[in-house]
């Protein structure tokens, strides 16, 4: 037989006995802690429910979840340290809707949100409600837009920056009823609300779940809420849809994603950790008494699938109002 067929039979066939060998070598994963990097700052809504959640994942992969807050610039701080981390599934990134309008609205955005990134699981879902200062002389939807269109420009809209959720919430809504308001841009939810009690500004979207015990203290007044169907813990308000513009909706979606280049088998195990804690009754009660919706998708494709629609539909809202950086 010739020779070099003898070496490369053999060659082969030493590849064949090595190649288990490797993969046996190879840790599974996680081996180690796993990080979760929340891009804001400690406190809000979306690193309440990255820990709550990742409590969970914790136990059904075996090894801690430690969750780091890294704020700045929108969320763009914390996603360019996961975009550009290493790609071995020990590094993910907890994401709102911020996330999928940040880069149509600041320039170089140094990450493609649709490129560098892929989905686990959406976890939560969390309606807004339209709010305003106990000054206003308004008691429904259809009174502040009356209002709106008798006073063009004159109704301040408190927001936490361009992009944020509650800008964009505002957004679609004078879009849909074809009113004139004037933003005033804060630091954080928190701060708008102080100025709402006050009277210094006139209306803002809000998260439920921190709006909530102003409402029922009556310190601020809810007219609407931004979700598809009614909040389970504001059963009598009307969703904006029902108040005349239907097919409005602006709900906060929280979700996790890794490096695009993280392989699929890891994926998919942090998607089916994210199934489980999101079933916890336990941790289901306790989110919901918040307004919090936790959920997850039915795989990594359609997760991805969702966040990277969301880009785009985000992207044609940008440019068509206009919006711009602060």
């Amino acid at each position: 037989m010739d020779d070099r067929l003898l070496k490369v039979g053999g060659a082969a066939l030493a590849a064949l006995l090595v190649s288990p060998l490797v993969a046996l070598a190879q840790p599974a994963w996680p081996s180690k802690p796993v990080r979760l990097i929340v891009p804001l700052a400690p406190g809000g809504n979306q690193d309440l429910i990255a820990r709550n959640v990742m409590q969970r994942v914790a136990l059904e992969i075996g090894q801690p979840v430690v969750v780091e807050n890294r704020p700045g610039v929108g969320g763009v701080v914390g996603s360019e340290v996961v975009a550009r981390g290493p790609a071995d599934g020990y590094t993910w990134l907890s994401i709102s809707n911020t996330f999928v309008t940040v880069p149509s609205v600041l320039p170089n955005v140094p990450y493609d949100p649709v490129k560098d990134f892929v989905t686990a699981s959406v976890i939560a879902n969390i309606p807004q409600v339209l709010v305003v200062s106990p000054a206003m002389p308004v008691k429904t939807v259809q009174d502040l837009v009356k209002l709106a269109k008798a006073r063009p420009g004159q109704v301040n809209v408190a927001m936490s920056g361009s992009g944020s959720t509650g800008h964009i919430a505002s957004v679609g809504f004078s879009r849909a009823a074809g009113i004139e308001v004037t933003h005033v841009p804060y630091k954080g939810n928190a701060l708008a609300l102080i100025d709402l009690m006050g009277g210094h500004v006139s209306v803002l979207f809000d998260q439920v779940s921190t709006s909530i015990p102003l409402i029922r203290s009556g310190k601020v007044r809810a007219l609407g809420v931004t979700s598809a169907r009614r909040s389970v813990l504001l059963p009598d308000l009307p969703t904006i849809a029902e108040s005349g513009y239907p097919g409005y909706e602006a709900s906060t979606f929280n979700a996790v994603l890794a490096p695009a280049a993280v392989p699929s088998p890891i994926v998919s195990r942090m998607h089916g950790a994210i199934v489980a804690a999101v079933k916890f009754p336990e941790l289901r009660n306790r989110m919901g008494e918040l307004g919090i919706e936790l959920m997850a998708n039915a795989s990594p494709e359609e997760a991805t699938a969702f966040v990277r629609s969301e880009v785009a539909r985000m992207a044609r809202l940008v440019k068509d109002a206009g919006i711009k950086p602060d």
